[in-house]
């Protein structure tokens, strides 16, 4: 991993997922100090999001980036990218994106549209193994039912490649577009928390899925593909599914196994937590 100068003490924090976060090694800001988590998050609440987004970049400058899906409301934050890239006065925010090979072509071909509209530092991440070699040693992790098989599709195929590339780039804080509403996990979130020993922030925890609508009306942001056809999410092809009345939004994920891939989680899933 990045070494990080200093050790952060942020109190008798406990995690959404119950993880016990006091003491962990934290990295720190472009002054080289640590953040204290208590008055930082009550300088991010009053914040709108491109507000705290702005903080993260000027906070930890060359050490902020930004993860999407290419999923549905994806266009939101990565409009917002652009917008503070365009001023010129920070290092470029990179993005990254986590290509688990199984993506629909709808997402691939998003992902390519959103990226010439808006001009992205994009860099794709990707598992060690390929999408072949995974299924002949380890069979269609997806398939089986099992959610043990689907905690290490995951790991394998999203957090690993994600962590991967964040200690490549040496990212010391960086922002998804989770929604509070999404999960009872990203329910129990802050708008600033310790994950896998770096800083996560969560400019849009707050909003509902008609703040993304409007956002995206109000800036002329294409829809993906998949919107129109009843998905409110959608992750890989063979694991995300529309809405259809009785299950809607995360639920449709992953078999139904669980809402979280584990990207999001303070430790690798089914290892610790």
């Amino acid at each position: 991993m990045v070494s990080f100068p200093l050790t952060a003490s942020i109190g008798p924090e406990v995690s959404a997922a119950g993880v016990e976060t006091a003491h962990l090694a934290l990295p720190s800001d472009r002054h080289g100090s640590v953040l204290d988590l208590g008055v930082a998050r009550s300088g991010l609440e009053p914040l709108d999001a491109i507000g705290r987004m702005r903080w993260a970049q000027e906070t930890f400058a060359g050490h902020f980036a930004v993860t999407t899906s290419f999923g549905i409301q994806s266009a939101v934050m990565l409009h917002m990218v652009s917008a503070l890239d365009g001023s010129g006065a920070w290092p470029a925010i990179p993005v990254l994106w986590v290509d688990t090979g199984y993506l629909p072509p709808e997402t691939y071909r998003y992902a390519d549209e959103l990226c010439d509209r808006l001009k992205l530092d994009l860099h794709v991440l990707q598992a060690d193994l390929s999408p072949a070699r995974m299924e002949a040693l380890h069979g269609r992790l997806w398939e089986t039912g099992n959610l043990d098989d689907m905690r290490t599709y995951n790991r394998l195929r999203k957090v690993e490649p994600l962590d991967r590339g964040l200690e490549r780039l040496e990212v010391h804080c960086w922002a998804s577009g989770v929604r509070a509403g999404q999960t009872d996990h990203r329910g129990a979130m802050h708008c600033l928390d310790a994950v896998r020993e770096r800083w996560s922030l969560r400019p849009l925890l707050a909003w509902s899925r008609r703040d993304v609508y409007y956002y995206m009306q109000e800036n002329d942001l294409p829809q993906h593909p998949l919107f129109e056809q009843g998905y409110s999410t959608v992750g890989d092809w063979h694991t995300s599914a529309p809405d259809d009345g009785t299950t809607n939004g995360r639920a449709t994920r992953f078999g139904g196994l669980q809402q979280e891939c584990g990207i999001h989680m303070p430790g690798l899933m089914g290892e610790g937590i």
